[in-house]
């Protein structure tokens, strides 16, 4: 047998258990996130693996497979999001909003700062609410949490965060945005306001369909909506990025010479070149739908990841020190439907 084929039994002996136990957490959450998106299924495999942790009295022959897919399977979850992103497409339809969205993921980083600062939470809890309240909730987090090197239980608690705020809005943001007066025309008011407060692109999808329902609009909130979520997902390139060169500094003023290989996430870049290559293609005439297979992989591997992540969760943990991440998820959220309606406000959209 070749050195590599030794190499590959090895990882199958020592994992297999760990990623099948993962697959079979993931499989009946990502089918349970279908019926109910505004729950999603990653929630749902985080749930799940909380529960069999309980369960499971011996999880050693587990430990190596659970962590693989906590690290590796997120990561490539991440890369794979990056197809199916046409630059081109969410720049030139998403300037009227982009104003508004800087403003809230700043309002958001801003809270999330102060609060880390004067409330002691702990710095990577703190950067996985911060970033995932103003950007793209679960896929943000995703892609965040390898960056900065933050555990199973800080994702695990960011998610359910996030979670938390998402529900919340799915249901009463419709409600609201009625009660603010957003005109019931058009979609486009209550679209922009969905796509740039609301954390998930679940509950995005969930509160734009709503009111376009309400209405009877057709599809004109979710269109806008979702193409303002998709514009304000791809700040996950610079914030990741960002992140990346200070946790790589720090790691080398901490440790003395440091390679860079070892510290850097790259697969930030191999997600930053997906969008490339799906940007290029499109413009050479291919349909962007060709990406959707592709697309659905990445999510049914956050879903599997999240499983993972909650198999490794210490609940009485969890329970413990989430009163303090959740008060700042709810400041966050304020912050950003507070600068949003401001934002909509001064630009005369409302």
């Amino acid at each position: 047998m070749t050195i590599q084929g030794e190499l590959t039994m090895n990882f199958i002996k020592n994992n297999w258990k760990g990623i099948l136990l993962c697959l079979a957490i993931s499989i009946p959450s990502w089918y349970l996130g279908k019926l109910f998106p505004v729950i999603g299924g990653a929630v749902i495999a985080i749930i799940i693996g909380m529960v069999l942790s309980l369960i499971i009295k011996n999880k050693v022959p587990f430990d190596s497979g659970v962590k693989f897919t906590s690290k590796k399977i997120l990561q490539w979850a991440v890369i794979l999001l990056g197809f199916g992103m046409n630059l081109n497409v969410i720049f030139n339809t998403g300037k009227q909003s982009l104003p508004i969205i800087v403003s809230t993921i700043s309002i958001s980083l801003i809270i999330s700062f102060v609060l880390c600062k004067t409330m002691k939470i702990p710095g990577k809890i703190s950067t996985l609410v911060g970033v995932g309240s103003s950007i793209c909730g679960g896929s943000a987090i995703a892609a965040t949490a390898p960056v900065i090197g933050a555990d199973d239980d800080e994702i695990a608690q960011a998610i359910s965060v996030i979670f938390f705020f998402n529900v919340l809005a799915a249901i009463f943001f419709p409600t609201l945005g009625r009660l603010l007066g957003f005109s019931t025309a058009t979609g486009e008011a209550f679209g922009i306001f969905a796509g740039t407060a609301i954390n998930d692109t679940s509950s995005v999808t969930s509160a734009a369909s709503t009111w376009d329902s309400m209405w009877s609009l057709g599809s004109q909130t979710l269109d806008t909506a979702v193409t303002v979520k998709l514009t304000r997902t791809l700040a996950i390139i610079p914030i990741t990025l960002v992140l990346a060169f200070i946790r790589t500094r720090r790691e080398k003023d901490s440790a003395g010479k440091v390679s860079i290989k070892q510290v850097f996430p790259f697969f930030i870049l191999y997600f930053i070149l997906a969008s490339v290559i799906t940007t290029v293609v499109v413009n050479f005439g291919v349909d962007i739908s060709v990406f959707d297979p592709i697309k659905d992989l990445s999510k049914f591997f956050i879903v599997m990841a999240m499983a993972a992540i909650g198999i490794n969760t210490n609940i009485v943990k969890l329970v413990k020190t989430g009163g303090k991440p959740l008060i700042m998820g709810l400041a966050c959220w304020i912050g950003i439907t507070g600068v949003s309606l401001l934002m909509q406000h001064v630009m005369h959209i409302w």
